[in-house]
């Protein structure tokens, strides 16, 4: 039972949905996050979803960064099992 499905889905309440990011510097990804989860520490290079590109350096493992990306770019990003949620 879902006790929230009533519930309307906000930039702050809990991911509704995710999937594994396979880094490309031309393929956006499915869906525009509302975060990013990094499992193995590195830099993450990203096209935001006002199209301005930045680079995250030294994102430790375990974190989770809130942002609104469109893509997380190949070329840059040395992290590793990323995770994309909306």
């Amino acid at each position: 039972m879902d006790q929230f499905k009533d519930f309307p889905v906000t930039l702050t309440s809990p991911a509704v949905g995710a999937e594994t990011v396979t880094p490309s510097d031309t393929t956006p990804l499915a869906n525009v996050t509302r975060a990013l989860y990094v499992g193995q520490t590195g830099d993450i290079s990203v096209e935001m979803q006002g199209g301005q590109s930045v680079t995250f350096r030294n994102v430790q493992g375990g974190s989770v960064l809130a942002l609104r990306a469109s893509r997380v770019n190949l070329t840059g990003t040395t992290a590793a099992d990323i995770i994309a949620l909306w």
